[in-house]
């Protein structure tokens, strides 16, 4: 059955990882939902009390971002066009112009050297000196690396914050949008997932943590910080205390339950990973060397874990679906029926009235497979987002707009 859009009180968008890559996709998708009409709410508060008004059925006003999706967010939150997004991928270095005389429209060009600051220090920290005083074959392979290389990524993600904070956003507050966003990323010295927003108060529980006291920038660097591409990154707590955070897709490849979770009864969620489906014009990748072997079995990793919450919520909807449909064919009385269906959803966290669209490539998309994670080439990067755009229409077939 089509999604309803106009029966929809708040929408979200979703965005996962996956480097520069993603973030082209993404893009692509988010123009697809412009092409069918939806509007991408963002700047602070009075800018969009004045350009969307409240009752707008296709108007997103939340943003939930994990690493690149993470960057994406942060420039859709901050009230910038998509078409800014596109030339800031497409201009490339030296061009200057980014704020106009009118606020937030254009963005400074994205260049290599606003993704990848060198990790200098730790390069240098992680020489072999030990190799002087010990034996070479003392120990195994693992135990050279650990004691050897204490190296914590090739690049930092401060480059990127920078870029965030000095070029793209005039208020690099969560408090001060007008939108709501949350930045997802994941605690290096713990199993918790971490979730930056403009919470009351900083808290925690078992499984994540949520913080209100980092800067939007922050987030996004912390979110985006891939190992071991990127170090990762470190955000000073208001008592003094020092924290690591890394990629946010490490401990949840999606984050959708953090959108329902505020209120969202409409969750579009885009994601990039799909794994390689063997044809014979490429054939098998055991010859095309380590770099597609390991993308392969990353990419079928993060697979399985989207397969197994999108089934998740599938199952939850079915099961809770045939309880609500027996109570009412045995004419259970109505105020047990929902005391029960209430005690069901509070149980799984299940949310009847939020519908959930994926959008992500298909098998076929091998050009999107074989992609480079982190190229800024214009053409390839056209490329991606003509995919990311053919993916969001074809899935937003899906709703009764």
């Amino acid at each position: 059955m089509a999604i309803k859009i106009k029966e929809k009180k708040k929408i979200a968008l979703v965005l996962s990882g996956g480097g520069i890559k993603a973030a082209a996709f993404h893009t692509g998708v988010c123009l697809a939902l412009q092409e069918k009409g939806f509007k991408f709410a963002g700047g602070t508060k009075e800018e969009v009390a004045r350009k969307y008004p409240e009752g707008d059925p296709m108007t997103i006003r939340l943003y939930v971002g994990s690493s690149a999706g993470a960057f994406v967010s942060s420039i859709l939150s901050a009230g910038y066009s998509l078409e800014a997004l596109v030339n800031a991928f497409q201009m490339g270095v030296g061009q200057k112009a980014y704020y106009s005389e009118h606020g937030l429209q254009k963005l400074k060009p994205l260049g290599y050297r606003d993704i990848f600051a060198l990790n200098g220090f730790n390069l240098l920290s992680a020489l072999p000196l030990s190799l002087l005083k010990k034996s070479f074959v003392e120990g195994g392979l693992e135990a050279i690396l650990k004691n050897w290389i204490k190296i914590n990524g090739l690049f930092t993600s401060a480059a990127l914050e920078r870029y965030l904070s000095r070029y793209v956003l005039s208020h690099d507050d969560f408090k001060k949008l007008g939108v709501e966003l949350f930045i997802v990323a994941t605690q290096l010295n713990h199993s918790r997932k971490v979730i930056f927003g403009n919470f009351p108060e900083t808290h925690k529980n078992r499984t994540t943590k949520f913080v209100n006291y980092a800067k939007i920038s922050q987030s996004v660097a912390a979110s985006v910080s891939i190992p071991p591409v990127f170090a990762p990154y470190c955000i000073k707590a208001p008592t003094g205390k020092t924290m690591y955070f890394y990629d946010g897709e490490i401990r949840d490849t999606l984050s959708t339950h953090v959108a329902a979770d505020h209120g969202a009864d409409l969750v579009i969620s885009s994601f990039s990973m799909q794994p390689y489906h063997y044809t014979e014009e490429i054939g098998s990748l055991h010859k095309l060397g380590i770099p597609m072997i390991l993308n392969q079995a990353l990419y079928q990793v993060l697979q399985q874990k989207i397969d197994r919450h999108i089934q998740h919520q599938t199952d939850i909807r079915s099961v809770y679906n045939a309880i609500d449909g027996y109570f009412k064919q045995v004419n259970l009385p109505e105020e047990h029926r929902e005391k029960i269906l209430e005690i069901i959803r509070n149980r799984v966290h299940y949310k009847p009235n939020v519908d959930y669209l994926y959008i992500h490539p298909r098998p076929q998309d091998d050009e999107m497979f074989f992609a480079d994670h982190f190229s800024l080439n214009s053409k390839n990067l056209e490329k991606i987002v003509r995919i990311g755009f053919k993916s969001g229409i074809s899935q937003l077939r899906k709703m009764d707009l």
